[in-house]
């Protein structure tokens, strides 16, 4: 397998040095693992804390800026960072409002957040944490007891971002954090497995002519494979698992989201069988976002996450955000 890299040792922090000459609106801290916004800790703030393993770009470190993230803590490939990162980062971007961290249900993911809460705290900063469980495929699995967090930590991200932006107390951001996630369900679909740079080859096998319904983006294991269907096919497999478990009463973010290797043309031709399918079950949409946002290295396929809404979410999802990776309204 070919890489657009040097040698797989050196990944994350090639990427990282990347990064910091991109944007120089962002202080990298390409040795100890931690990129943080430039004017943090801003006074009166809430700090909003994420990170996970390397390998979801642009999840976490492209969503750290204003109207999003604070800190974001990478990992290497597929691998949880560890809690000193966690607490580096707390550190950086406490204002003495708190902090809190944004945790994807991943069993290292949860055991080191939960490490570095209690070091933070040991130190004078309050912390609060929200686990990010939207993933309808499958109930634990290998690398997660209960449900895995997907898509919807970006709709977490940037609500409770935007409502830390407007200076809104620590309790108050966590309980929007914690109503978006819970009015979130997320449904993926690998048509390739991905590549990690130390193993060199895929770390599963996907025959030719075969897809993997509810696939996690680490190449977990999903409900089942069957042949190779049509793109409307797949958004109404996908979207029959999210609605099974969800029951929208209100309109709902949409976003439609690639694995790494699909391209827009496939992806937007994705969406419009996903917005026939949520027209044909009366499911009103409010916003729809359409790239390669959570990622799984270049594993080609796609997820679909739905979040309910009400004023205040919408409000805050259209609320001004500039990062890497997501950028509207300034």
């Amino acid at each position: 397998m070919k890489m657009l890299i040097n040698v797989p040792e050196t990944v994350v922090a090639d990427a990282l040095r990347g990064m910091a000459a991109a944007h120089p609106e962002l202080a990298v801290d390409v040795e100890n693992r931690v990129i943080v916004r430039k004017d943090a800790p801003v006074a009166g703030k809430v700090g909003l804390v994420s990170g996970g393993g390397s390998g979801h770009e642009p999840l976490h470190g492209g969503f750290v800026g204003p109207g999003m993230l604070s800190a974001a803590c990478p990992g290497e490939v597929f691998t949880s960072p560890v809690p000193d990162q966690m607490l580096r980062a707390a550190a950086a971007v406490d204002s003495g409002a708190g902090v809190l961290f944004v945790v994807k249900n991943y069993t290292g993911d949860v055991l080191n957040f939960d490490m570095a809460a209690e070091l933070a705290e040991d130190e004078g900063i309050q912390v609060a944490k929200v686990l990010v469980n939207d993933d309808v495929a499958v109930t634990d699995s290998l690398y997660t007891a209960g449900r895995r967090g997907t898509g919807a930590t970006l709709f977490v991200e940037k609500i409770a971002g935007a409502a830390a932006e407007e200076g809104m107390p620590l309790e108050r951001v966590a309980a929007i954090a914690r109503q978006v996630n819970e009015n979130s369900r997320s449904f993926g679909v690998a048509l390739s497995a991905c590549t990690t740079p130390s193993k060199g080859t895929p770390t599963f096998d996907l025959p030719d002519g075969e897809l993997e319904l509810g696939i996690g983006i680490h190449g977990e294991p999903g409900r089942e494979r069957r042949p190779m269907m049509t793109s409307g096919e797949i958004a109404e497999a996908a979207l029959d698992a999210v609605l099974e478990d969800l029951t929208p009463r209100n309109p709902v973010l949409v976003l439609v989201n690639g694995m790494g290797a699909t391209p827009l043309l496939e992806l937007y031709g994705f969406n419009a069988e996903v917005q026939r399918v949520l027209g044909e079950r009366g499911v009103p949409v409010a916003r729809v976002l359409v790239g390669n946002y959570v990622t799984s290295l270049d594993m080609a396929g796609a997820s679909v996450t739905l979040c309910q809404i009400d004023e205040e979410l919408l409000r805050l999802w259209d609320a001004p955000v500039r990062t890497p990776g997501l950028r509207w309204g300034v």
